[in-house]
């Protein structure tokens, strides 16, 4: 058990008989408090403590965050005030209430963000990086950028007029528009036409100023300042912004599909045409623009239109916050090679002899770990068989060449792809696609239910028997994100784990639901959550009976009322709670007679705080378990997901060391607040720890320069011929 939560054990509590734990007052509500992790997010931006670079970077995350909220949350919330839904949430919310308080907290995070945007932008003109108006150019600049514009994006544009004679043009999703009031010297009526800026893969947000480094023009104002070459002969009176987000929320009913693949490429071409739920427009456009807009876009103009005071579309800043200006950056991390796979021996031979071999990334490399895994089964001829569950990985990914190779190799390759991978579907169609031609066996999971377990089983012929080697992670097969995401993986060739995950993919190939029995692992949706219930549950009683109860959580969001309801009662009866919560979080801490033994922080900093760790003190034995899975009730009811219990001594006490030093942080950590709000801790005089992903960089390090002195220490290894 933790030093830190030692001192705060109680054995014995108020009396709560008269509490009513299902009262809506207990519960927070899952989208306010999802908002309030982005507000989190921002304070990243406006911290001095934050590299410049960095700091625009959180304005662009927010931007996407914010994007995507629109497009899910408030999406599915339109859906059930369109479909008259007045059922209430946990908290007591009907789902019109809840937009309009998810309105009135974004337009403050906004108005927020748009302040220190114009800050940050003041400072790297210091810097020497600057976005400029055309207009405030030189004509020499001016005149090559033209030359630019003619060449590279006049070729790209397609304006539409918008009269009698042509309908109102359909809007793309997340697109930026100009609408734009034109007066033709032929004809005495302004008439009205619409330009998509043309930003995608070959095209900029950003135009660099030739002959002027650091200096920038957006895309959109180019665009603006040379109008003349699309509209010839005529004046442009007014150019106006606006950008439309439409409704994500468009699934099906794949009970009633004859084919999955064909039911996803449906949903998506129904979510391009999806309603709209959000249109921006730039400040300063006419009351007659913006009306007739948001009649043509069938909006509610008064609650539906978010006027911008800046830049549209803040999330393209990524491609600004990653100019190459060192200084401006975090220092470079460069993740180490973990310190029992530096050997060149095959990572099999290495398994075995560990026994199993526990992950963190990003501050151990995926590359050398993970990625190896299953580059060394696609070459290893010993190895017969490869399994593995696809939720994300990125486009052009080492983890599908490693498949294939291993195809080509005339192994036996079976994936479980989960198409439904909100905003991945069209690359997992894709990429399903492509296996499937290199002869891999593909499958889609369980109808019904997400596939969101992160889990690789290799087969291999070891020198007295078949052997399974298998990988459980907490986040994707995305090379990309393991550089960023916080997560924990665990590589092991245990008898159990190898029965229990061939049960596993047994059940998301055929989708039968015979009674099947698993050793180790913890799966939802049939088992998971009544098994983290009765943890909690058994917590208490054992604290009841001796006192020193201990649950600590660090997920990304604590959303299911069972869950929360149960952690209540463990701390009405005296049990301390530890609970690291990236986002959202229900749970209502630190209230007299509920919650007054439970805490709750959230880590927010260089990296995507990503993996879920389980911890019971359990009367003194211990379990330590790591999961795909959050305690929310989609998570728990409705995916495929995967708890792995942790018990090697030298893995858990790398747990233990991770959960300690994020309680300590004290300058990415905030504390949670009865009412939902954060307060950011702040580092003592004598504090230059730094943050936690600091810490753990370092660690990591230290991990590797204390094996490679024991190994000094040690004989040369005796011949492996026997593997």
């Amino acid at each position: 058990m933790s030093a830190i939560a030692r001192t705060r054990i109680r054995k014995t509590s108020k009396s709560s008989a008269e509490i009513n734990l299902s009262d809506s007052c207990w519960y927070l509500n899952r989208e306010l408090t999802w908002l309030e992790f982005n507000q989190r997010v921002l304070h990243e931006g406006e911290d001095e403590r934050t590299p410049l670079l960095e700091r625009l970077k959180f304005i662009a995350i927010v931007s996407a965050n914010l994007d995507e909220f629109f497009m899910k949350r408030i999406g599915g919330l339109k859906q059930q005030v369109a479909a008259e839904l007045r059922e209430v949430s946990l908290d007591g919310l009907t789902p019109l209430q809840q937009i309009q308080k998810c309105y009135n907290f974004i337009r403050t995070l906004e108005s927020r963000k748009y302040l220190l945007s114009h800050h940050l932008f003041e400072l790297l003109k210091e810097q020497g990086i600057v976005i400029a108006k055309v207009k405030d150019l030189t004509p020499g600049e001016r005149k090559k950028l033209r030359h630019h514009f003619s060449a590279n994006i006049y070729p790209l544009l397609t304006p539409q007029s918008i009269d009698p004679a042509h309908p109102f043009p359909f809007i793309s999703n997340l697109s930026i528009n100009l609408l734009l009031t034109l007066n033709s010297p032929s004809g005495p009526d302004m008439q009205l036409a619409r330009v998509k800026v043309p930003v995608g893969a070959s095209t900029s947000r950003f135009i660099p100023v030739p002959g002027k480094p650091g200096c920038f023009v957006c895309l959109e104002d180019l665009l603006c300042c040379n109008l003349d070459m699309l509209f010839p002969g005529m004046e442009v009176v007014r150019c106006d912004l606006f950008r439309v987000t439409r409704n994500a929320n468009t699934e099906l009913d794949e009970e009633e599909a004859d084919d999955l693949v064909e039911m996803i490429e449906t949903e998506l071409k129904e979510r391009r045409f999806a309603p709209i739920v959000r249109m921006q427009v730039r400040e300063g456009i006419p009351t007659l623009q913006r009306g007739r807009l948001a009649a043509e876009l069938n909006i509610n103009e008064n609650d539906d239109v978010f006027v911008v005071p800046d830049m549209l579309a803040m999330r393209d800043l990524f491609e600004v916050s990653q100019l190459d200006y060192p200084h401006l950056h975090d220092p470079p991390h460069h993740p180490v090679v973990h310190p029992q796979l530096e050997s060149p021996r095959t990572i099999f031979h290495i398994i075995r002899e560990a026994g199993s071999i526990l992950l963190q990334h990003p501050y151990e490399s995926f590359s050398s770990s993970v990625e190896r895994f299953l580059r060394d089964a696609a070459a290893d001829p010993k190895v017969h068989g490869i399994k593995m569950t696809l939720y994300r990985t990125s486009s052009q990914s080492r983890i599908i060449d490693a498949l294939l190779l291993a195809a080509q190799n005339g192994k036996q390759v079976a994936v479980v792809v989960e198409l439904k991978a909100r905003f991945d579907e069209a690359t997992n169609i894709r990429l399903a696609e492509l296996m499937e031609r290199a002869g891999i066996h593909v499958t889609y999971g369980v109808v019904g239910l997400k596939t969101h377990c992160k889990v690789i089983m290799i087969v291999r012929q070891d020198f007295n028997a078949l052997r399974r080697y298998v990988h459980i992670g907490t986040g994707n097969y995305h090379a990309d994100t393991a550089r960023i995401y916080a997560d924990i993986g665990l590589l092991s060739c245990s008898e159990e784990l190898g029965h229990d995950v061939t049960e596993l993919f047994n059940y998301l190939t055929t989708g039968f639901k015979p009674r099947r029995k698993y050793a180790r692992l913890l799966t939802a949706p049939r088992f998971l959550k009544q098994a983290l219930l009765a943890k909690i549950d058994r917590e208490t009683a054992l604290h009841r009976e001796s006192g020193g109860g201990l649950i600590q959580f660090k997920i990304n969001a604590l959303e299911d009322g069972d869950i929360v309801k149960a952690l209540y009662v463990a701390s009405q009866a005296g049990v301390v709670i530890d609970l690291i919560v990236r986002d959202t979080c229900r749970l209502r801490p630190g209230i007299t007679g509920v919650s007054e033994t439970i805490r709750v922080i959230s880590i927010v900093g260089r990296f995507l705080e990503h993996s879920r760790i389980y911890y019971f003190r359990n009367g003194g034995t211990e379990e330590y378990f790591i999961s795909s899975a959050d305690a929310m009730k989609r998570n728990l009811e409705a995916r495929v997901e995967v708890l792995c219990p942790i018990e090697a001594p030298a893995h858990t006490t790398e747990l233990r060391s991770l959960l300690d030093i994020h309680l300590l942080d004290t300058r990415s950590a905030w504390d949670m607040q009865s009412d939902g709000s954060y307060i950011q801790r702040t580092p003592g005089e004598t504090d230059i720890s730094g943050g936690s992903h600091s810490q753990l960089i370092e660690l990591a390090e230290k991990r590797v320069e204390l094996y490679r002195k024991r190994m000094k220490k040690k004989k040369p290894h005796a011949s492996e011929t026997a593997f």
